[in-house]
């Protein structure tokens, strides 16, 4: 019988164009459903280098859903359904610093969630649980990013605080200089609750923050613009796309669980005494934590 988490599948939750990587073959989009809903959009998969990786476009092709209209529970379900065992999370974020220029990459290591509106969890009322979330990414990802991000000659940081705002409006001064108070690095609308969703569905996640802007508390910089954040982000998606390429064989190498535990989170995490459990959620949870239940 396989170890959780085995074998490896890749993938890949981003914007429009991540997946046109050169060298990808056996591409075909994929219809999924879940008990939570549906995704985003289909999914396309595809292999590179031999290794299987599955992309998720967060937003829909063509950017047609807002960060708090997302059905984050049923795009970390997709992927799941489809084997997916580690996550890559490539998102636009602004800067809270000055040494964050646009362009820098950060491998975010913290969050701080002041979303609002979103469901966060897979669990409820008849199936209690807590995940650990002390440390909310996957620290062998974020050593595979970060040497391939060296070996690229991309411009990335290696951990860092990204701050999760509800949107979909942008900040405002007095909210970017609180977060800049509180020691954030960077600030997006999307990172949470993605990243509580992978842990309870046993998956490792990173977040590649990609700094397309100085959020609105820079004296020096004008307030921020959807066609300056566009331009930046078709230069970031080629970097990305390299990222991808280089990191996916070496993600593909591995044979045991993730030493992080990322694959086994759920092992001590249900409080509900089984005779207690209510029987529809657990059938609804079967893809989310089958291994345990």
């Amino acid at each position: 019988m396989d170890k959780p988490g085995t074998p490896p599948i890749i993938g890949v939750i981003g914007g429009s164009g991540l997946y046109e990587i050169e060298g990808l073959e056996d591409i075909a989009w994929q219809a999924v459903t879940t008990p939570f809903g549906d995704p985003s959009d289909s999914l396309m998969t595809g292999s590179l280098d031999g290794q299987k990786v599955v992309f998720l476009p967060r937003h829909g092709r063509g950017h047609t859903i807002p960060p708090s209209e997302l059905n984050f529970r049923a795009n970390i379900a997709a992927l799941k359904k489809l084997g997916v065992t580690e996550i890559i999370s490539l998102s636009a974020v602004g800067s809270l610093r000055e040494d964050l220029a646009p362009g820098t990459f950060v491998i975010v290591d913290q969050f701080i969630d002041r979303t609002t509106a979103r469901t966060k969890s897979f669990f409820g009322k008849g199936l209690v649980a807590h995940v650990t979330m002390a440390d909310p990414t996957c620290p062998r990802l974020g050593d595979v990013i970060e040497v391939a991000a060296a070996n690229l000659g991309v411009s990335a940081v290696r951990g860092g605080t990204y701050l999760a705002m509800e949107g979909p409006q942008f900040s405002t001064r007095a909210d970017s200089e609180l977060h800049r108070s509180w020691g954030c690095d960077v600030i997006g609308m999307t990172n949470m609750p993605e990243a509580k969703l992978a842990r309870e569905a046993e998956m490792c996640y990173a977040t590649v923050a990609m700094v397309t802007d100085f959020d609105c508390w820079h004296p020096q910089h004008e307030d921020v613009t959807v066609d300056a954040i566009i331009q930046v982000l078709t230069d970031n998606a080629e970097r990305a796309r390299n990222l991808i390429k280089l990191m996916t064989p070496v993600l593909g190498k591995r044979s045991d669980s993730c030493e992080a535990r990322c694959h086994t989170a759920l092992d001590n995490a249900i409080i509900t005494t089984p005779g207690s459990r209510d029987p529809e959620l657990v059938k609804k949870l079967g893809i989310i934590a089958g291994r345990v239940l």
